[in-house]
């Protein structure tokens, strides 16, 4: 089965115009709900990240033979002891090939006899670059480095890892939960940089399939801000929140609200999706529910972390303020277009064909926080 193109101005169009949308680390061996029993020979690029390693442990876990992509292979050994603090000794069966994005060499070595791919290797910078180009680039180019290779390899499917920043930006405020069906308007207000990336790295893997992937399927999977265990200090930008939190960084919370989807979650979700036949050519958000604002986050911490959570603040900033702060504050300057503005997403496709259940909100944001704690990451 060919993976088919989603129709991207159909879906684009629905929310453009006057309508504007007319708890600790598990242990590995416990992988719930995946699909298959049979193993193959799986290939994850960018190993070392915090979904990255999370997928890696699922796969294992299933059994799979494992290959990775770093962009040095020094990181090899710190990978290995990421997993074995996990319960994963992986011994021969994860392998460690050195590729870049933004390099050709690497990656036809990297996917040479595997039968499927996990894409999740993309630029997330903490800061938005001045060139947008900085990201744009990486993420579209290397997305099509992999396709090309993994098509040339006759690998059956890929699963890239997009984002909700390609589902749900450029709209303003809508009543209504974003789905698989709708696509982020790179030329609409407070669209930057990170979420054009994510849109037209997706898009361009859509196009490249439909057109020159001589029968390699795709599925895509889309979470929100991915909270969590951390495995180590390579930590997501929504954990860097929590962070913050518990650190004392943030004497209130802005008006800015987040989907939230644990990694663990994110990481079975792409095992489904690497071999249910209902997976190829779909695309899947990862979310566990409605959107929370950060001042509602802040609250859960501080309910069920006590005293470990004494530095996370108690107020919520008025608007004005972070307007204030904005004129020479570059992060409150990036979040002044979202004051306010709450995106939900639905995750109905994904327990419907895929029959994915999520954890909840408060358990991923929770198992974040402990994380950050047992790793010793948070201030004393």
């Amino acid at each position: 089965m060919v993976a088919q193109t989603p129709n991207i101005g159909a879906r684009a169009a629905r929310r453009k115009g006057g309508t504007q949308r007319s708890r600790g680390i598990e242990p590995a061996a416990s992988c719930t709900h995946i699909v298959t029993m049979a193993t193959y020979t799986v290939l994850v690029t960018g190993g070392s990240g915090f979904v990255g390693s999370h997928v890696i442990l699922k796969l294992l876990a299933a059994g799979h033979r494992v290959r990775t992509t770093v962009r040095n292979l020094s990181r090899e050994a710190e990978v290995r002891a990421t997993l074995a603090a996990a319960g994963i000794d992986a011994g021969d069966r994860l392998s460690f090939f050195a590729a870049d994005l933004e390099q050709d060499a690497g990656w036809a070595e990297a996917v040479v006899g595997c039968d499927y791919v996990h894409h999740v290797a993309s630029p997330f910078p903490p800061a938005q670059p001045r060139d947008e180009n900085e990201l744009i680039r990486p993420a579209r180019e290397g997305t099509l480095r992999v396709l090309r290779a993994a098509r040339d390899a006759g690998v059956k499917r890929v699963v890239a890892t997009s984002s909700f920043a390609a589902i749900g930006y450029g709209h303003g405020q809508s009543d209504t939960p974003y789905t698989e069906e709708d696509w982020t308007d790179t030329d609409g207000p407070a669209v930057q940089p990170y979420m054009k990336s994510k849109t037209l790295a997706e898009r361009a893997a859509w196009e490249f399939t439909a057109r020159e992937g001589n029968g390699m399927e795709l599925a895509v999977v889309n979470p929100v801000g991915v909270f969590g265990p951390a495995l180590n200090g390579d930590l997501s930008t929504s954990i860097f929140l929590v962070q913050s939190m518990l650190d004392g960084k943030m004497p209130g919370t802005p008006r800015l609200y987040l989907g939230a989807v644990d990694v663990r979650d994110v990481a079975e979700l792409h095992l489904r999706a690497m071999t249910d036949p209902a997976a190829a050519g779909e695309r899947f958000l990862a979310v566990a529910g409605e959107a929370m604002s950060f001042h509602e986050m802040a609250m859960v911490l501080r309910e069920r972390l006590g005293p470990a959570a004494a530095r996370v603040p108690k107020r919520q900033l008025p608007d004005w303020l972070i307007r204030l702060l904005a004129i020479f504050n570059p992060l409150a300057r990036e979040a002044v277009p979202r004051l306010g503005i709450k995106a939900s997403a639905s995750n109905e496709k994904a327990r419907r064909v895929l029959g994915w259940t999520p954890r909840s909100n408060e358990e991923a944001i929770v198992a974040s926080a402990e994380s950050l704690i047992r790793l010793g990451l948070v201030a004393s």
